[in-house]
């Protein structure tokens, strides 16, 4: 096992803080920067680190309101920019009041608590949008399970700075409890606030709460043990650095600050679904194909013309020379939980030793495809010649990320593709 992959130093906090006793969480209602429900269509956006620069530019053609002239600024510079250029951070802060002083932002009048629901695919997921506190985050209340990049943390930070907001939600999740699901039945009722459909055909509803029920909510999650980050460890970890910089410069610091707080949408873990995510691999490695089936065929079950996305754990779908092939893998009783997730499998008996790929982070034979693309995407990259051979994955369960989560360790990367995605400027923090 990569020890990349298991280390507890990876968030900047130290080992004890995954073996203390944890407070109860601590959320509270936000004053939210937000567009007029007429324009949220047009306003709000995916969020910056599902888009590349020329994914993004296309989008927000044509649309002058789109917050992508803010998360991705450099779309409104010339081709070839440094993204980190001194330039791009201006232009975020400039486009951003502009928003606000033409009043396609508004802040709220008082603070709310949002109830936020997502269709897609026949699925609804409904969660409470608040703000958390960064004590929080570093007491391990909010838990963790992937391993942050410097350059994209201090781009996040100092992109947050620059603006004095944090225009992204973090992506929570937490063990279902009957007080917060019956305020999620109860508060998500009559005529929305939002109710718009995006670019990618996902339905956005969202409810406004404030007041004394505002205060329900509040008080609900008092008792509600912890949370755990499923996507956006990146915005909660520059959140924490910012707060962090803010404490160290104030004297007077208390910790009910505006600073210390960051906005997060928590949903009950009942209502999420994680997709895989899948690998290509563009060699392998000099072997010819029937080579390659052979090696495999030694450390697995193998069996051809299998169905592209596999059924159940410990099966792993592989694409060769226009086949599936089906990869049944055995899984130890003693291994530990990283060991047992599909990902640990395929590198540790597969890209690893059979083909070379040592760390996925860091080479470049490897790519990783999002579970939302499916499994025609993979022959389609396969079949062109981009790629030599494709990977389709179960996909991770939730269960497993809240275990390793609770244990202070970290999935191999490209673990998890959550669906759908969070709005980025539907709901902004100021502070």
């Amino acid at each position: 096992m990569n020890p990349a992959y298991t280390s507890i130093f990876s968030f900047g906090l130290p080992p004890s803080t995954f073996n203390l006793p944890t407070p109860p969480m601590r959320i509270q209602a936000l004053r939210a920067d937000r567009p007029p429900p007429n324009e949220a269509v047009r306003v709000t956006s995916p969020p910056y680190d599902t888009l590349n620069t020329a994914e993004a530019r296309k989008l927000a053609q044509d649309n002058p309101l789109s917050f992508l002239h803010v998360s991705r600024s450099e779309i409104d510079l010339p081709d070839g920019i440094d993204p980190y250029s001194d330039a791009v951070y201006a232009g975020a802060k400039n486009y951003f009041d502009k928003l606000r002083k033409e009043e396609h932002l508004i802040r709220d009048s008082e603070p709310a608590v949002y109830i936020y629901e997502q269709h897609w695919q026949n699925r609804i997921q409904r969660g409470f949008v608040v703000l958390c506190h960064v004590d929080d985050y570093e007491k391990n209340v909010i838990k963790k399970h992937e391993k942050t990049r410097e350059a994209k943390e201090n781009d996040r930070l100092r992109h947050n700075r620059t603006l004095g907001a944090q225009p992204g939600l973090v992506f929570l999740t937490f063990r279902d409890d009957a007080a917060t699901a019956d305020l999620l039945s109860d508060l998500g009722t009559g005529k929305p606030l939002y109710d718009f459909v995006d670019e990618n055909k996902v339905r956005h509803v969202a409810w406004r709460v404030t007041g004394a029920r505002a205060g329900d909510v509040v008080e609900a999650f008092a008792k509600v043990p912890s949370a755990y980050i499923a996507d956006g460890h990146h915005r909660a970890a520059s959140a924490f650095r910012a707060a962090k910089g803010f404490r160290e410069a104030n004297p007077r610091h208390t910790g009910n600050e505006t600073y210390n707080w960051f906005p997060a949408c928590i949903f009950p873990a009942s209502s999420l679904r994680i997709l895989p995510y899948n690998r290509v691999v563009k060699d392998l490695k000099g072997l010819l194909p029937e080579e390659f089936i052979a090696k495999l065929g030694t450390i697995c079950s193998l069996t051809p013309s299998a169905i592209p996305a596999p059924d159940q754990p410990g099966n792993i779908s592989l694409y060769l020379n226009k086949k599936w092939y089906g990869l049944k893998f055995e899984i130890p009783p003693e291994a530990g939980p990283i060991a047992r997730l599909d990902v640990s499998i395929l590198q540790d008996r597969v890209l690893a030793p059979i083909l070379g790929i040592d760390d996925p982070r860091l080479d470049n034979r490897i790519d990783f495809v999002g579970g939302i693309r499916g499994t025609k995407e993979l022959e389609k990259l396969v079949d062109s010649g981009a790629f030599a051979v494709a990977f389709s994955m179960h996909p991770t369960t939730l269960e497993q990320l809240m275990e390793i989560s609770d244990t202070g360790q970290i999935m191999p990367p490209k673990s998890t593709w959550f669906e759908p995605k969070l709005r980025s400027g539907l709901f902004v923090y100021s502070y």
